[in-house]
C-alpha cells in the first residue's frame, strides 16, 4: 500500500491503454457489463446454499454521510398523508384509509451506482461523446437506465482491511493492483470478466466506531489509487464497488488530476462504480465462512436520463 505520485500523462496513458470505445460496436452504453452472459448469470446463481440474503445499501435518511457538498444533501422524506389524516381527513373515502409519502435526494446521496454518463475527461465521457448528450433533461447517452437489467451476476468480495489485518485502513492509504492481487490469492478466490469485484477498506466500520460521518463525503479517506486499473481492467470486471464516498484514495495521487480512476475506469474502460456500499455485515459471514463469492444484483432505478442511481445491492450466499 505504498503511495506515489504520478502526474497526467500517466493517466493519459492507461486511460488509452484500457480504452474500451467502439469495442462492442457504436450502440454500446454499459461497457464491460457486456462481459456478463446468460451463462454467467446461471452460474452466480448456483452460488447460493444458504439463502442468506446481505443487503449492502446505507439507509437513505436525514442522517446520512452528505454533508451537502456539491449540492448533495442527505434523503428529505416527508409524509402526504399520515395516521393523522387516516384518524381526521379521509372521511369522503368509504371504508379504506391511507398513507403515502415522498422523498427528495440527489441520486448519489448514498449507496449508488455512478453511470458512463456521470464522468467527462478531455470532454468526452464513455464511447466518445460530448457533453451535448447530458442536457438540462438527462443524458441521452450512457444513462444508467441503460444497465436496469445488466446488474447482476457473480460478485467477489476483496476485504482488503481483514486481509491488511486492520479493523479499517487508514485515510490517506492506497489500494493498488499488489494489494487487490495478494488479497484474492490469500482469499482463494480469482476474479475474472464479468465479475462485480466489491472492495471493503474498513471505512464505514470505522465511521461507527466513532459514531459520527465527519469528513466521510470528500475528506481524507483510504481508497482504490491508478494501479487498480491495471488489476480490473485486465480481467475485464463488469464493475467495482467500494465502502468508501468516492472509490479513490484520498487525496489523489494525482495533483494535477482530481479523481483520475475515475477517468481511467468510466470514460475509458466503461467500467460502472458503485460507492458507499455497506460491506461490513456480508465481509463478517465471508471471514467464517471462507467463501467470497455470491449471487449480486444491484438493479438502478429507471430513472429516464439519470447519471445515476441509488442502489440496494444484495448479495446472496
Amino acid at each position: 500500500m505504498t503511495r506515489r505520485n504520478i502526474d497526467l500523462a500517466t493517466v493519459l496513458e492507461m486511460a488509452d491503454r484500457y480504452r474500451n470505445w467502439g469495442r462492442w460496436g457504436p450502440d454500446d452504453q454499459v461497457g464491460t457489463m457486456n462481459c456478463v452472459t446468460a451463462e454467467q448469470i446461471i452460474a452466480a446463481a448456483q452460488l447460493v446454499r444458504r439463502g442468506r440474503v446481505f443487503s449492502l445499501a446505507l439507509p437513505f435518511d436525514a442522517d446520512g454521510p452528505q454533508d451537502g457538498t456539491r449540492g448533495r444533501v442527505n434523503t428529505q422524506h416527508v409524509m402526504l398523508q399520515d395516521g393523522g389524516d387516516v384518524a381526521h381527513a379521509q372521511e369522503y373515502l368509504a371504508a379504506l384509509r391511507y398513507t403515502d409519502d415522498a422523498v427528495y435526494m440527489p441520486l448519489q446521496c448514498g449507496t449508488q451506482w455512478d453511470s458512463l454518463a456521470h464522468i467527462f475527461h478531455d470532454g468526452f465521457m464513455y464511447g466518445g461523446h460530448g457533453p451535448d448528450l447530458v442536457t438540462s433533461t438527462g443524458a441521452k447517452r450512457n444513462s444508467i437506465t441503460e444497465i436496469k437489467d445488466r446488474a447482476i451476476g457473480r460478485g467477489v468480495l476483496l476485504d482488503i482491511a481483514r486481509h491488511a489485518k486492520c479493523r479499517w485502513l487508514s485515510p490517506g492509504e492506497p489500494v493498488g493492483q499488489d494489494d487487490l492481487e495478494s488479497c484474492a490469492s490469500g482469499q482463494g478466490v480469482e476474479v475474472g470478466p464479468g465479475d462485480f469485484v466489491l472492495v471493503r477498506t474498513g471505512q464505514i466500520a470505522q465511521v461507527r466506531d466513532r459514531g459520527a460521518w465527519d469528513d466521510y463525503a470528500g475528506g481524507s479517506a483510504p481508497g482504490l489509487a491508478l494501479s487498480a486499473a491495471d488489476f480490473f481492467c485486465a480481467r475485464d470486471v463488469a464493475a467495482v464497488g467500494t465502502d468508501t464516498w468516492g472509490t479513490e484514495v484520498l487525496p489523489n495521487e494525482t495533483p494535477d488530476v482530481f479523481q483520475p480512476l475515475h477517468i481511467v475506469l468510466l470514460v475509458n474502460a466503461g467500467i460502472h462504480l458503485a460507492e458507499m456500499v455497506d460491506l461490513e455485515e456480508l465481509a463478517e459471514d465471508c471471514a467464517e465462512d471462507g467463501v467470497y463469492e455470491f449471487l449480486f444484483v444491484a438493479a438502478p432505478l429507471p430513472i429516464t436520463g439519470a447519471v445515476g442511481s441509488p442502489i440496494n445491492p444484495l448479495a446472496v450466499k
